[in-house]
């Protein structure tokens, strides 16, 4: 069975879809989970952040440590 995606902006298409799919004999239905969007760098893939966590418990971890980017780099990521 062929699949066809629909995007609409009005709550009146849908319905009218809904209405169309009862006639011409195909099925209007919703996707069963929202994919948030993801995208690869260099193989890698990149989800979008959760807005909803909670990060002040890290703030008393990093507060006031004096720390860059290049020295995570230079003592976080070291190859064994």
């Amino acid at each position: 069975m062929a699949e066809v995606t629909i995007k609409y902006k009005n709550k009146k298409t849908l319905e009218a879809l809904k209405d169309l799919s009862k006639h011409l004999d195909f099925v209007v239905s919703a996707p069963d989970e929202v994919v948030p969007p993801t995208f690869k760098i260099n193989g890698v893939t990149i989800l979008k952040g959760d807005q909803s966590i909670d990060l002040t418990g890290l703030e008393k971890i990093f507060s006031n440590k004096k720390l860059s980017a290049r020295d995570l780099r230079a003592k976080g990521w070291q190859r064994t």
